[in-house]
C-alpha cells in the first residue's frame, strides 16, 4: 500500500512538474506553441512580442559598409546579427514603440497605415487572443504559427519590391499572393518580409536590404535568393518561413542554416501574386521540422484558378492531413535508391569529401531503419534509364554536343538520318553517348521571364513603376562586382523579343519520363542525393565551378517540377575555401539558371585550407509527383532516428526567453 501511494505521489509530481516547464520561444514547433496556448501558458501576443524582441536583438546589419549600403562590403566574423528581415509588419506607432528602424515600416508610401482594414502583426494576435478568450478554441490549424514571408511575394499590408530599391508610387500590391490569403486565413500571423537575392539572383544580396549573413558563420553565404527566409528561421526570429525555389532557393537556404525545406511538386502550390514566376518555379516552406513543413503545405496546397498550372493537384491531394504523414518510426519496406551520379568522388575535389561522408552515412542510417537500400554503388542510379529513353531527350540542341554522332555540314545542317541514329541507339542503349543527369544543365527559355515580369507588373498596376525599363531607369543598385550585377540582368531581360519555353517543357518532361521509368523499374519509394557538396562559401569568395556539373547545392532533378525535400543530416569539421588566383585570366560569367555566358568576366580562383568550420549539410528526398505523403514519412524516420538540426550558438536564447514572460 505505502509503495502504491508513494508511486502515484511520484507521478503527480512529474505531472505537476511538467505542467509548470514554461514555454521556450527557442525552437518552438507548431505543435509546442499551440499546446501553450491551450494550456494558457502563452498568447499570441506574447508569442509576437518575444519574437519582436529576438529580432531587435538580433536582426541588423551583419558586415562593414564603409562606401554605403551599394558599396563593396567586408566581412564580420562573429558579427552578433545577422540581415534576416527587411519589413515588419508593425504600424508606425508599434514600430517606433519597439524602436525599430523607420524602413523597416510596412510602408514607406503610405506614412500614416491607418487602415482597419489591415491590421498589424500585434493586432492580429490581440484578436486571436480575444477569440480564444471566448470559446477556449484555436481559429485556425496554424494559429499561432509566425511567419516571415520572402519579399518576392504579394502581401497586400506589407511593401513587396523583390528587395529592390525602387520607387513604386504605392510600394504596397493591391491584393495578397493566394498563399499569403491562406495562411492568413489559417490563423498564421505575417510578422515580416524577410530578406532575398535581388529579382531572386543566386547571391544573398540586394540593393535595397544589403547583404545577408549566415548565423552559423557571419562571414559566410546563407544561400540563394531565398536567405532571409532561411537565417530569420534557423536564428528562431520567426516560426517558419515561405520561400521560392527555381533552382535551388527553397533547400539551399535550408541546407545551408540546418533547416527543413520542400519545394513541392511544381503544380501544388499557386504562384500568383509573386514577382516574376515560371514554369519551373515553386513556393515552399522552411521550418525546423518535418511536421511543421506538413502542416504549412496542408494550407496552402491546392487548386487556384489564378494559376492554372495548379488544374493538375485537382483531386490529387492525398485522402489525409500530409501532418499524418509524420511522426513515422521505421522504414520497413520502403525501398529507397541512392543518386549516385552525385557522389562518385573521383569527379569533384577535396572541396565535397566531408559532404560526401555525411550522406553515406545518412545512407547507413536509413538502412538501420529498415529501408532497402537501392545503391548502385560505383554506377549510376539513372544512366541506364537516361540511355534506355535516349530518344525522348534527345532535341537538335542536344546533338551538337556530339557532332561525331551527328555531324552537320559547313552550313550547320544535318548530313545523316538523325531519326535513324536514335533508332539504332533505342535498340541498342550502348551506343547513346556518354550522358549523365550532371550532363543535362537547366535550359534557357528565351522571354520567360520578361513576359511573367511584364504580367506581373501589370497586374500590380502601379501608378510609377510599369515596365521592366520603369525597373531599372528608375531603381538604385550597388555596386560590388563580387555578387553580380542586378541592373545589366534586367536590361538584358528587357530586350528578349521572342518567348520560347519549348526546351524548358520538354527537358522538364523528359527528364520525369526517366526518373519516373526508373522509380517504378526498381520499384523505389524515394530517391536520395546529398543536397550540397559544398558546405557555405564565404561571402564575396569567387564563384565555385562547377565540376563535372556539380553545382553549390544540387539542383536539377527537382527542377523538373518533381518534389524534393531537404532535412539536416549534420555538420563539417573543416572547409576549404576559395581565394582569387591573380595568376589565372578571367572566366566567363554564367548565365543564372543556365548555359553559357552574357560576355562579362570574373576571376578565377584556387582552393585554400582545409580550415576549421562546423557548416551545415542536408539529405534531399525525391518523389514522384504529389507524392509528397512519403517523402513526409521517410524523412521525419530520418530526422527523428538522427536529431541533426541545432541552433546556431550566436544566436541563443536572450536574458528572459520565456515567450509568457515578455
Amino acid at each position: 500500500m505505502r509503495r502504491s501511494l508513494l508511486l502515484v505521489l511520484a507521478l503527480v509530481t512529474v505531472a505537476v512538474t511538467r505542467a509548470a516547464a514554461p514555454f521556450v520561444l527557442e525552437e518552438a514547433s507548431i505543435e509546442s506553441i499551440q499546446k501553450a496556448i491551450l494550456e494558457k501558458q502563452l498568447t499570441s501576443s506574447q508569442l509576437v512580442r518575444a519574437y519582436l524582441t529576438r529580432i531587435k536583438a538580433y536582426n541588423g546589419t551583419a558586415v562593414k559598409e564603409p562606401n554605403g549600403i551599394l558599396g563593396v562590403i567586408e566581412t564580420i566574423p562573429h558579427a552578433g546579427k545577422i540581415n534576416s528581415l527587411g519589413t515588419l509588419n508593425l504600424r508606425p506607432a508599434a514600430l517606433r514603440e519597439w524602436g525599430f528602424p523607420a524602413k523597416m515600416a510596412r510602408s514607406l508610401t503610405d506614412s500614416v497605415d491607418n487602415n482597419p482594414a489591415m491590421p498589424d502583426a500585434l493586432e492580429v494576435a490581440a484578436a486571436q487572443d480575444a477569440a480564444f478568450a471566448k470559446t477556449g478554441k484555436l481559429v485556425g490549424p496554424l494559429l499561432g504559427v509566425v511567419m516571415a514571408i520572402k519579399d518576392q511575394y504579394d502581401t497586400a499590408d506589407m511593401r513587396t519590391t523583390a528587395n529592390a530599391d525602387v520607387p513604386y508610387a504605392n510600394d504596397r500590391p493591391p491584393v495578397d499572393a493566394t498563399f499569403i490569403k491562406r495562411l492568413r486565413e489559417a490563423g498564421a500571423i505575417i510578422l515580416a518580409k524577410s530578406l532575398m537575392g535581388e529579382y531572386a539572383s543566386g547571391v544573398p544580396r540586394s540593393s535595397w536590404g544589403g547583404t545577408l549573413n549566415n548565423p552559423y558563420d557571419t562571414e559566410r553565404s546563407p544561400m540563394g535568393s531565398s536567405s532571409g527566409s532561411g537565417t530569420a528561421v534557423a536564428a528562431n526570429l520567426v516560426t517558419a518561413a515561405i520561400a521560392e525555389e527555381s533552382g535551388t532557393s527553397i533547400r539551399g537556404p535550408a541546407v545551408y542554416n540546418n533547416l527543413v525545406g520542400l519545394a513541392a511538386t511544381q503544380e501544388l502550390v499557386s504562384r500568383h501574386g509573386m514577382v516574376e514566376g515560371g514554369i519551373n518555379t515553386r513556393v515552399g516552406p522552411i521550418t525546423r521540422t518535418v511536421a511543421d513543413t506538413a502542416k504549412i503545405l496542408q494550407v496552402i496546397a491546392g487548386y487556384d484558378p489564378l494559376d492554372p498550372m495548379t488544374s493538375a493537384s485537382a483531386r490529387r491531394l492525398p485522402p489525409k492531413p500530409y501532418a499524418s504523414y509524420t511522426g513515422t518510426k521505421r522504414l520497413d519496406g520502403i525501398r529507397i535508391g541512392v543518386m549516385r551520379e552525385y557522389t562518385h568522388r573521383e569527379l569533384f575535389t577535396e572541396e565535397d569529401t566531408q559532404a560526401l561522408d555525411l550522406f553515406d552515412k545518412a545512407v547507413a542510417d536509413l538502412k538501420a531503419l529498415g529501408a532497402t537500400i537501392v545503391d548502385p554503388g560505383k554506377g549510376d542510379l539513372l544512366t541506364p534509364y537516361l540511355k534506355k529513353n535516349f530518344y525522348i531527350l534527345y532535341n537538335p540542341a542536344l546533338a551538337k554536343k556530339f557532332p561525331e554522332l551527328f555531324p552537320v555540314d559547313d552550313k550547320g545542317k544535318p548530313t545523316t538520318d538523325r531519326t535513324a541514329t536514335v533508332l539504332d541507339m533505342t535498340m541498342d542503349p550502348s551506343k547513346v553517348p556518354a550522358l549523365t543527369i550532371r550532363d543535362l544543365g537547366n535550359v534557357q527559355a528565351p522571354g520567360q521571364s520578361k513576359h511573367m515580369l511584364g504580367y506581373y507588373l501589370r497586374m500590380r498596376g502601379d501608378a510609377s513603376i510599369k515596365t521592366i525599363t520603369d525597373l531599372y531607369e528608375k531603381a538604385v543598385f550597388f555596386k560590388d562586382e563580387r555578387f553580380g550585377d542586378r541592373k545589366s540582368g534586367l536590361v538584358r531581360k528587357d530586350k528578349d523579343t521572342e518567348i520560347d519555353n519549348a526546351a524548358r517543357i520538354h527537358i522538364r518532361y523528359a527528364v520525369q519520363y526517366i526518373v519516373l521509368n526508373a522509380m517504378a523499374d526498381l520499384n523505389l519509394d524515394v530517391i536520395v542525393s546529398p543536397t550540397n557538396n559544398i558546405p557555405a562559401p564565404k561571402l564575396g569568395s569567387p564563384r565555385v565551378p562547377v565540376k563535372n556539373g556539380r553545382p553549390l547545392v544540387w539542383s536539377f532533378l527537382g527542377a523538373q517540377g518533381l518534389p524534393n525535400m531537404t532535412v539536416p543530416a549534420g555538420f563539417t569539421t573543416q572547409v576549404y575555401d576559395r581565394v582569387v588566383d591573380p595568376t589565372k585570366p578571367r572566366v566567363p560569367v554564367p548565365q543564372q539558371g543556365g548555359e553559357g555566358g552574357n560576355g562579362e568576366t570574373e576571376p578565377d580562383s584556387k582552393l585554400t585550407g582545409p580550415f576549421p568550420a562546423a557548416l551545415p549539410v542536408g539529405i534531399d528526398f525525391l518523389g514522384r509527383p504529389f507524392d509528397e505523403p512519403t517523402i513526409l514519412s521517410v524523412a521525419s524516420a530520418y530526422e527523428a532516428a538522427t536529431h541533426h538540426r541545432r541552433p546556431p550558438a550566436d544566436f541563443g536564447p536572450l536574458k528572459k526567453s520565456s515567450a509568457a514572460s515578455q
